[in-house]
């Protein structure tokens, strides 16, 4: 199939990101085209705690945090696995994730991650409108639990850095985390309450809103696997497994898999795959009223319209490893630590990818040295509280309008300094 020279913008991708800067650069006037193999929110858009979480500025890699990888690792229901065959692999990407975690890089991510993710709930609202809003999203808060009555090692540096981005946080006893949720355990001694956080009741649903409202908008999905993007003359070429198409400008927002597109160009984006799995319990005995982050047990319980989703854990095995139902298993088993009546018969297993960047901050802009090749992927963990501020501003830099955050944290340029 060929489009012709004259098709304007495509975008690879038919997740949240990819579906997210389609309509608001259609609803600006652009002709866009998102191609995907899938079909939109099926994939990990779809799987994900579906927490947006406002007043998450923390990277993952934190001063010091690498004292803890070696337990993580030895420990088979850790929360970080690795597959040791893969380990040649990812060597390089794990010992950039060590350097994110000085200091000065921790607070440069963390500016951020806090500039990406602070109007979340607003461009939510733009994009989707009152009624839909009000159906896909909570906006009542989370709360961050801790099985230590005294605080842990980096507890007072993330303290700082919510201090520093003027977070509005509330501390909850023991005797307040029972109030807020009946049942819980003995081991969650304390929390943290975020009430600017929230989160969707289906990420997946809310993912395939976006996509109607893009295609109502005038914008087109069609499902094709782009195999590579190669620069020709007044644009590129994609070429996909229904043949070939060409475009002005292309966004690349295929997750994981981005930097597999990148690499014949020549862009060099240290992208690692992140393996998540969840646990979608369909007939749990508990519905919490607030989703729930397990600082010390690498999981999120969040309340679903189809049940309860235990999400969470990272598996460093990369896109073609078979998938290691065990680590869906166990999320239930460590949810029990904190619900210790926690009962379901029915669940379904899920494995998706999270394309991570050794910082935890997306790439979102312009591809280095590639003129009209644009990248929004990288997001790890926030893929979904980040979407509505990536739109906003790959809408901007495509179409030449002051941007709405400073893009220059984003910049894939920084990869090469």
């Amino acid at each position: 199939m060929t489009t012709g020279p004259e098709a304007d913008i495509v975008i690879v991708g038919a997740g949240i990101i990819g579906l997210s800067a389609g309509l608001l650069l259609q609803r600006a006037g652009r002709a866009v085209t998102v191609i995907d193999a899938l079909p939109p929110g099926t994939a990990t858009s779809a799987g994900n705690a579906g927490l947006l979480s406002a007043g998450t500025n923390m990277p993952v890699a934190l001063p010091g945090f690498w004292r803890n990888v070696p337990g993580w690792l030895t420990k088979p229901d850790g929360p970080l696995a690795l597959r040791y065959s893969y380990l040649p692999t990812a060597a390089p990407w794990l010992a950039r994730w060590i350097l994110a975690s000085r200091t000065s890089t921790v607070y440069a991510a963390s500016d951020a991650l806090r500039a990406l993710h602070r109007d979340t709930m607003d461009g939510y609202r733009e994009m989707l409108g009152p009624a839909p809003f009000a159906d896909l999203i909570r906006t009542q808060g989370s709360v961050n639990v801790f099985y230590n009555e005294t605080p842990g090692r980096n507890e007072p540096f993330i303290r700082h850095l919510i201090e520093r981005h003027s977070i509005v946080v509330e501390d909850l006893d023991r005797k307040a985390l029972v109030d807020l949720f009946p049942g819980i355990g003995p081991i969650a001694q304390r929390g943290l309450f975020f009430p600017h956080n929230g989160w969707t009741v289906n990420p997946g649903r809310l993912t395939q809103a976006v996509g109607r409202l893009f295609v109502e908008a005038g914008g087109t999905i069609d499902h094709e696997r782009v195999l590579s993007v190669r620069p020709v003359s007044g644009g590129f070429e994609l070429f996909g497994n229904l043949g070939d198409r060409r475009a002005r400008t292309v966004i690349l927002a295929a997750g994981a898999w981005t930097g597999r597109l990148l690499a014949p160009l020549g862009v060099k984006l240290p992208l690692e795959t992140e393996r998540g799995y969840h646990l979608m319990l369909e007939d749990a005995n508990i519905s919490p009223t607030l989703p729930l982050l397990l600082r010390d047990g690498g999981m999120a319980i969040t309340p679903m319209e189809e049940g309860l989703r235990l999400a969470g854990t990272v598996e460093i095995a990369g896109l073609d490893a078979p998938p290691d139902e065990k680590r869906a298993r166990q999320l239930l088993d460590r949810a029990r630590l904190v619900f210790p009546e926690l009962q379901a018969t029915r669940w379904r297993k899920w494995l998706g990818f999270r394309p991570s960047l050794p910082d935890s901050v997306a790439a979102i802009g312009p591809a280095p040295g590639v003129p009209g090749l644009y990248v929004a992927a990288g997001h790890g963990h926030t893929g979904m509280v980040g979407a509505s501020t990536t739109a906003r501003l790959i809408r901007d830099l495509v179409t030449g309008a002051p941007p709405a955050i400073d893009p220059a944290p984003y910049s894939l340029s920084r990869f090469n300094r």
